[in-house]
């Protein structure tokens, strides 16, 4: 076996730049190569410029459901941002290692890859997988690409473990998340004459009255889960740009919005009723188009899946929902299996300057993956 610990091994992690809009394929061909020296089976998913990859390793008998452990390779921009060290360059420092993805996800990964390199010197009744994806954190756009071959090459888990940043605490559940882009049109004219034309800020103004009066709704009348801190599905305005000088009637203006929906709640209903309350004469005026969406996560707590993890923890572990998506709905679709979140670091610290993770939050993720080992033999 690799004698490489889950520290040293995110030492290495992190010197490699996989930031999003970047390959990262130095880094899977790294753990590639020490996952395969140790006799354990690897394959390969790229996207179509063959600049990325998935990652899919399994140790144990594959016609058996086991524990599938994922996370993500990709990392956000350190660009403008003041970091007292190297963002790419782990630096140990008052129990905690600073660097970009200590926390957001390669605290996590180290110890998954390290607990994979245990795995091979067992005989497993059931097999252990890691899956490591590319480009999450622009929409948990790059797993989707591995997902039909998962699922038609390994048994339906009993579990699947995304090991975003909870502070090793138990999550169940998170919203989900669909992105549109509204093309809202108009005629262009001179503003002496602007009432003979359709401003397209105007059409994009009412688009944006309707998406608040639908916020309204949903906060009154809507699902409701009160383990988030904003109970009810959100929707927000996030970006808007039209216009070129003040005295022409523009003739575009582009709304970037987003639905951050309960699992209970579908985006496409709530797309269908935003536009319903625009006025027709305005409607015939804006053209969306998805740019891209998740699913939300709701794993039930008295699964026995979920009360299996729950002896692997300490008793004082709480069960909770977070705020920020992941992977994980993805997976519960795909593979038709119990899906948790429970990772090392806190999210506090993600995408930040002097992103850490601490020694402690390190140890315990190890010490639950080596119980949760152990339970496959």
């Amino acid at each position: 076996m690799n004698d490489l610990g889950s520290v040293a091994l995110l030492f290495k992690l992190i010197a490699f730049d996989t930031t999003s809009y970047k390959s990262n394929l130095d880094l899977i061909l790294y753990v590639k190569e020490i996952l395969e020296k140790n006799g354990i089976r690897v394959e390969l998913n790229f996207n179509a410029e063959k600049n990325k990859a998935n990652l899919f390793a399994s140790i144990g008998p594959i016609d058996q459901p086991g524990i599938l452990l994922s996370g993500h390779s990709d990392v956000v921009p350190v660009e403008g941002q003041q970091w007292n060290s190297p963002a790419f360059e782990a630096t140990e420092k008052n129990g905690n290692i600073y660097g970009r993805g200590t926390a957001d996800m390669k605290g996590f990964l180290a110890c998954a890859i390290v607990t994979m390199l245990k795995a091979s010197q067992y005989e497993l009744k059931r097999p252990l997988h890691l899956c490591m994806s590319y480009d999450e954190e622009i929409g948990c756009i790059g797993v989707r690409g591995i997902l039909d071959q998962l699922a038609s090459t390994i048994v339906s888990p009993l579990m699947c473990v995304i090991g975003e940043p909870t502070m090793m605490q138990l999550a169940l559940a998170h919203k989900g998340k669909t992105v549109f882009r509204a093309k809202c049109c108009g005629e262009e004219g001179h503003s002496a004459l602007a009432p003979k034309y359709v401003n397209a800020i105007h059409v994009a103004s009412k688009l944006v009255e309707s998406l608040q009066n639908v916020q309204t709704h949903l906060r009154d009348h809507g699902a409701q889960d009160t383990g988030y801190d904003i109970p009810y599905t959100t929707v927000h305005v996030g970006k808007i740009a039209g216009g070129t000088a003040l005295n022409i009637v523009p003739n575009q203006c582009i709304v970037d919005y987003e639905i951050r929906h309960l699992a209970q709640d579908h985006s496409h209903n709530i797309q269908e009723l935003i536009l319903e309350n625009i006025q027709k004469d305005f409607q015939v005026h804006i053209d969306v188009e998805e740019v891209n969406q998740y699913p939300g996560l709701k794993t039930s707590s008295t699964i026995e899946a979920v009360q299996f993890i729950q002896k692997l923890l300490p008793e004082d572990t709480s069960i909770e929902n977070i705020s920020f998506g992941t992977e994980g709905g993805l997976f519960q679709g795909a593979l038709n299996c119990p899906v948790v979140v429970c990772g090392p670091g806190d999210i506090t610290v993600a995408h930040k300057p002097n992103e850490y993770v601490a020694l402690e939050q390190l140890n315990q993720c190890d010490i639950f993956l080596e119980k949760l080992l152990m339970s496959l033999r």
